[in-house]
């Protein structure tokens, strides 16, 4: 869209310059009047609409512009765009990683994207979504014995059934924290590697996750990942505590 948007509400007077123009800018794109290629105002317009000063327009946009929401065009003016919300992983991974037990809360946040995002894909994916699992599937066979490919294409795996439910909502959560699952991923997936048995989890029940989606089955289908985190939580435990005994062994012999 060409022509510049106008304003047709003004933001609370309360809030101080810069959060009255954030909140103006997010009321109107949460309610559709600013829409992805529409152009604002120009910022002389905006600020004097707003009550506040042009330096205040300028770092409220520049703000937005580094989330992706808004590209900042010389000589043109700013036009909205629809948010990158992986280039927000970055952020997120530095801010979570300072945390004690982000790294768990993030976890359990995935569980409950996944278990949403996989009941929803057993009624939303496509033929595209249930072949790229398929073949998600085919490459955790062939690097099974790699655990660093092997936790990719596993963490990959995961990202399918995310994709399939095609809920935009879920699929911009889980991108936004996807550095800090991926890290998760390859160090569980390491931890476990010498675990007896855990290479036939980790095939057969991924194909046991598919299967389901592909029936359309989504108490099965979300049953299935529910008991596949749970194992997997258990195993991480059990090769956590067979380190533990091998190093008390090697304290004892020393």
């Amino acid at each position: 869209m060409n022509k510049p948007i106008r304003i047709t509400q003004r933001a609370d007077a309360n809030e101080d310059g810069y959060d009255r123009v954030l909140s103006f800018l997010r009321d109107q794109l949460v309610s559709g009047r600013l829409k992805t290629g529409d152009r604002l105002l120009p910022e002389r317009d905006l600020a004097s609409a707003l009550g506040v000063s042009r330096p205040v327009i300028r770092e409220a946009l520049r703000a937005l512009s580094t989330l992706g929401a808004v590209e900042i065009r010389r000589g043109y003016g700013t036009v909205v765009r629809e948010p990158n919300f992986t280039a927000l992983a970055d952020y997120f991974s530095l801010v979570l990683a300072q945390q004690a037990g982000a790294v768990d809360d993030v976890m359990q946040a995935r569980i409950a994207i996944e278990r949403q995002a996989i009941r929803l894909a057993c009624t939303r994916a496509l033929a595209p979504d249930l072949e790229r699992l398929s073949q998600a599937l085919r490459a955790i066979q062939e690097t099974i014995d790699d655990p660093v490919q092997g936790g990719a294409a596993d963490f990959h795996f995961h990202s399918m059934i995310v994709e399939a439910a095609h809920s935009p909502a879920l699929s911009s959560v889980y991108a936004a924290v996807a550095k800090l699952l991926q890290a998760s991923h390859l160090e569980r997936r390491q931890v476990i590697a010498s675990v007896p048995q855990v290479d036939a989890y980790l095939i057969d029940h991924h194909e046991a996750i598919m299967l389901a989606i592909q029936r359309r089955n989504p108490a099965e289908a979300d049953a299935l990942l529910a008991e596949h985190f749970e194992i997997g939580a258990n195993l991480r435990e059990d090769a956590a505590a067979a380190r533990r005994r091998d190093a008390k062994r090697g304290t004892q012999r020393a």
